[in-house]
């Protein structure tokens, strides 16, 4: 069996179990409030590449960590995920129809239930990471709580978000699009693979700050091919509106670089997030070979 038959034998098989883990510990669909918990379970199963939760997978290996325990800190961090999307879709912000190939929750619903989805989901995370026991001692798992708060909050994705809504019709340097992903699409991809690592007690500092490292560069790769994608890539294949960030007048790595300059600069970030691991040894595969689907991907 090859190096990617066996990832995507891996990734497969993670991706069922957190779609499984995911439907049993979103509430069912017949407790009331039904038509929040429907809206809910609408919003996060069945679709998705389920990249964080791999990433807390992958980085949980690393670190030798219980993989249950990985399991429920890459559901939390996806719940945050789902719920950015849903906001994020919202008409006062982004105002979009389709997600992962289906209505988004507003249209299927309505814009009230939307807006409760993504704070129940938001919930919910917070709910996981203090419930289940995921460290060895307790002052590891509340920094495990912090570090996700920051993550999503205004230093973290909802301030990249900001920054993203404020830079509409503006033109913005590399550097400023940078910091703006840093923090929209980068805080939770680095509290994926960070959460995952925390799970284990198998890294030292100097590893810890390893994989951070190695997570900045593959969370900016990330977006750029995003970027690449909503640029070259049709709406089938995306399961989102294609083109729509040109046609708002959003500030992207392809507007900023075009469209080749854009995939080699994700090349170089790919890079760069492989030397980050170096030293780690074979049980950091999984990080590496995730680092080529982000960047290699076609949806």
């Amino acid at each position: 069996m090859n190096s990617a038959t066996d990832f995507q034998g891996w990734a497969h098989a993670r991706q069922e179990r957190i779609e499984t883990l995911l439907q049993t510990l979103l509430p069912a669909p017949e407790i009331a409030p039904q038509r929040l918990h429907q809206a809910m379970r609408y919003a996060v199963l069945g679709a998705g590449k389920r990249v964080r939760p791999l990433l807390a997978f992958a980085a949980g290996e690393l670190a030798q960590a219980d993989p249950e325990r990985a399991a429920i800190a890459g559901a939390a961090v996806e719940l945050i995920h789902a719920y950015s999307l849903v906001h994020d879709d919202l008409p006062c912000m982004d105002d979009d129809v389709l997600r992962r190939g289906r209505p988004t929750c507003h249209v299927e619903y309505d814009e009230a239930t939307a807006l409760l989805v993504g704070d129940a989901l938001q919930s919910l995370a917070f709910q996981l990471v203090s419930e289940y026991r995921l460290a060895a001692d307790a002052s590891t798992q509340l920094e495990m709580v912090k570090l996700l708060a920051v993550a999503s909050g205004s230093r973290g994705m909802a301030g990249g978000q900001a920054i993203d809504l404020d830079a509409v019709g503006k033109t913005l340097s590399v550097p400023e699009l940078e910091f703006m992903h840093i923090h929209k699409t980068g805080a939770l991809i680095r509290a994926a693979a960070l959460l995952g690592a925390r799970c284990g007690n198998g890294l030292d500092d100097k590893a810890l700050a390893q994989v951070d490292h190695f997570a900045k560069c593959i969370g900016l790769a990330f977006q750029v091919v995003d970027d690449v994608l909503d640029a070259e890539a049709p709406t089938a294949t995306l399961g989102k509106t294609a083109g729509k960030d040109a046609r708002q007048g959003k500030p992207t790595y392809v507007s900023a670089l075009g469209v080749a300059q854009s995939k080699a600069f994700a090349a170089e970030l790919r890079n760069d997030a492989l030397k980050a691991l170096d030293g780690l040894g074979e049980r950091a595969l999984r990080l590496r070979q995730l680092a080529d689907f982000i960047v290699l991907r076609k949806f």
